[in-house]
Order: C-alpha cells, then sequence, then structure tokens
C-alpha cells in the first residue's frame, strides 16, 4: 500500500486525517520500501533517535532542580543525587546517555564511511547529518560545564580562550562567550540555557534528516540503486521494525551496565571537585569522544592554526562526499579502499588516545603524524583512488544474483559482510 492511496477505515480516522494527515504519515513509515539486505550496522539510525529522546527526557527532568549559578550549581547538582526521588538515576542516565549518544554516533558515521552512504544522491542527507554532529559536540561540551567541578571550569577556561587567537574579533568573541573578562556566572548562564536549546534544534534537523532520507530512500551494503518497491525491498514495518528493536535491546543492555555498575568511568575524577579558579588541574581534557579534535588542536604549534585545524578536521567530513571520487559506493567492492578505511578507523583511535595524554614527547610527536594521515587520507588518498584503484565486480540487484543461481566472485568473496 502506498501513502498516497491510503484511506483511514473509520469515519473518525477519515475525519481526522482530511484535516491532518497524520495517519497517512505513518502509513509511510509502515510501508516504506527498504533495501532487504540491510544489516545490523543500519539499525544505528534508530538507536540515535532513542538515544536523543532520552537526552531531552532526562534534561528537562534535570533542569527543574538545577541551578545555574556558579555558587550553586555545583551544590545543587550534589542535592540531585542524594535528595531527589531517582535524581541519581536520571543524572547518570543523562551524563552515560551523552557517551552512549557519541558511541552510536560514531558507528553511524564510520558505517557511513565504508558503505558510501555519503555519495550521489544522498549529499545532503550527509550534510545534515554532520551538522547534527558539530551541534552535538556543542551541546556535549556546554553540557559539561554545567556540573561546575574543577574539569568543568578549566574545560571551559581552555577551550573558550581559543576563540581569543581568531584576528581582530578575537577577543570580543571570547567576552561575549564568557559574559565578561573571565569563565565565571554569566558564562554557566549563557551555557546552560544553550544547552537546553540546541537539543531542540538537534530534533528539529533530525526530522529533516529522515525526511531528506526517505527521498532517495536507504542505501544499502551493495551500495547499489534499488527501485521503490521491488523484489529487492521489504516494507519497513515490521521486518526492519523488529531488527531495529532487538539491536536497540543489546544497545540498551551496555547502556545499563554503564549506569548501574560503572556510572563514573566515563567522566574524570577532578570534575568532583568544586570548581576553583586558583587551583589548576594538572592535566585539563574534554570528554572522550572529543579528544581526536582535542589532539588535531593540540598537534599544531600555533594557536590560531591549530584551532583552524580542529575546525577542518570537521569541514573535510561535510565535503566528504565531493573528496571521494570514485563511482562505487561500497567498500565491499574497492579492496584498497577497504584497506585506507582501517588505517582512519585506527588513526583516529590513537588520535583518540594521545589526546587524553600530554602535550609533549612521543604524544605530541604521534599526534602530529596521525594529524597529518588525517588531512592526508581525505584530501590526498580518496581523490587518487577514485582514479586509479580497481574495483570488483558489482551484481545487478540484491535478488538476481542469489537466487538467479550467479556465481558473482564479488559477492560471495564478501559473502559474510554482506549478512552481517
Amino acid at each position: 500500500m502506498s501513502d498516497h492511496n491510503y484511506v483511514p477505515s473509520s469515519k473518525l480516522g477519515k475525519w481526522f486525517n482530511d484535516r491532518l494527515p497524520l495517519l497517512t504519515l505513518s502509513a509511510h513509515l509502515r510501508e516504506y520500501p527498504t533495501p532487504k539486505n540491510l544489516n545490523y550496522w543500519w539499525t544505528f539510525g534508530g538507536i540515535l533517535t532513542f538515544c536523543l529522546i532520552t537526552q531531552i527526557v532526562t534534561g528537562i527532568i534535570l533542569a527543574m532542580h538545577y541551578v545555574a549559578h556558579a555558587d550553586l550549581a555545583f551544590e545543587s547538582v550534589e542535592h540531585i543525587m542524594r535528595n531527589v526521588n531517582y535524581g541519581w538515576l536520571i543524572r547518570y542516565v543523562h551524563a552515560n546517555g551523552a557517551s552512549m549518544f557519541f558511541l552510536a554516533v560514531y558507528i553511524h558515521i564510520f558505517r557511513s564511511l565504508y558503505y558510501g552512504s555519503y555519495k550521489s544522491p544522498r549529499e545532503v542527507i550527509w550534510i545534515i547529518g554532520m551538522i547534527i554532529y558539530f551541534l552535538m559536540m556543542m551541546t556535549a561540551f556546554m553540557g559539561y560545564v554545567l556540573p561546575w567541578g574543577q574539569m568543568s571550569f578549566w574545560g571551559a577556561t581552555v577551550i573558550t580562550n581559543l576563540f581569543s587567537a581568531v584576528p581582530f574579533f578575537g577577543e570580543a568573541i571570547t567576552n561575549w562567550l564568557w559574559g565578561g573578562y573571565a569563565v565565571d556566572n554569566p558564562t554557566l548562564t549563557r551555557f546552560f540555557s544553550l544547552h537546553y536549546l540546541l537539543p531542540f534544534l538537534i530534533l528539529g534537523l533530525v526530522i529533516l534528516h529522515i525526511w531528506a532520507l526517505h527521498v532517495p530512500g536507504n542505501n544499502n551494503p551493495i551500495g547499489i540503486d534499488i527501485k521503490k518497491p521491488s523484489k529487492d525491498t521489504v516494507p519497513f514495518h515490521p521486518y526492519i521494525v523488529i531488527k531495529d528493536l532487538f539491536a536497540l535491546l543489546i544497545f540498551l543492555i551496555l547502556f545499563a551496565f554503564f549506569v548501574f555498575y560503572s556510572p563514573n568511568i566515563l567522566g574524570h575524577a577532578d570534575n568532583y571537585i568544586e570548581a576553583n579558579p586558583m587551583v589548576t588541574p594538572a592535566h585539563i581534557v574534554p570528554e572522550w569522544y572529543l579528544l581526536p579534535f582535542y589532539a588535531i588542536l593540540r598537534s599544531v604549534p600555533d594557536k590560531l592554526l591549530g584551532v583552524i585545524a580542529m575546525f577542518l578536521a570537521i569541514f573535510v567530513l561535510v565535503i566528504l562526499p565531493w573528496l571521494d571520487t570514485s563511482k562505487v559506493r561500497s567498500a565491499i567492492f574497492r579492496p584498497l579502499y577497504k584497506q585506507f578505511y582501517w588505517f582512519l578507523v585506527a588513526d583516529v583511535l590513537i588520535l583518540g588516545y594521545v589526546g587524553a595524554m600530554p602535550a609533549e614527547g612521543i604524544y605530541l610527536l604521534v599526534a602530529r603524524v596521525a594529524t597529518a594521515y588525517y588531512f592526508i587520507h581525505f584530501l590526498v588518498i580518496l581523490p587518487v583512488l577514485g582514479f586509479k584503484e580497481k574495483t570488483l565486480d558489482i551484481p545487478l540487484s540484491l535478488t538476481e544474483p542469489v537466487l538467479g543461481g550467479s556465481t558473482n566472485p564479488s559477492l560471495a568473496k564478501n559473502k559474510s559482510e554482506l549478512n552481517f
């Protein structure tokens, strides 16, 4: 059944749908033709939606008890933990939910990189996704400041100070962020306001992201275009819904482990000490999900160039659809690209590790090498591979190579990747 000829069976449903066609929309979501070969890496879109809703709901509840004042913020967090009914649970779900959110979004991004989901005709979907990712980092950074512990205060001081490197307007931008001439109460209230606002902006962009996805349809592990509907597709409900729910259940088990057994393992011990402008922590680090960009920032000797490199590291992802010149989407049929893909994964992990280490000695050297490779991968290797790489044969459809008895060597060789 297609969305345009759906007619509600009841009179009430027909009356309502004629005035606000939400029922037609729900029918479209149920009947939405989806490639039948989607593997479990495609379930992280639904997981991310769950994470966003969880963060918004728990954030609203926490905001009811939190006091955005430099003299009271730290104590208000302790009050939530000790005196509010299930306040400890709500705060731990929110704090660890940020880490789970970023874990899922990194898997989602790297799945897209592997299967070429950023390529034509899905460039706009990818760009909206990168905007969401950037806003997530902004929201997470501002949220990290709110407990007003030592790492919160000094993290805000270090990161906001970076804007002072901007020529001509740097000092004005920094003072505007601070609301004065140092990180203090006006900074905290501004960050709290933005931290509360940005998730709703992200929610709007997520709806736009999904809407944009429904125009060209889902990519698939093989990376070929399919007709909707056809024998290569299945309805979104119940086939994909059940698969997404099973993956979400597994994800929730991991989530629950951190919340109930190791709720503070992803945080920093110094953040359980109240902010003190007179005492600087021995080593200032952001949350784990920002460490690769922090490593890029510190690997460049010049302050302004470091800031530029950090933002360029995100910008190259935005323009990735035009940097990758290959006509083949999926890495399954790109043997050389597959190797460089895993080099990139290792490179990002190394950047994350050295970002947590002091910016000196061997750590600084490794960070500079890893930063150089990061940019070389996107700006040099990908454009060259598109012209030089010899790709494997690609099947004509999702169904014919299997049901038609085809012995396509490419498909047989990569069967495990297609089925996982």
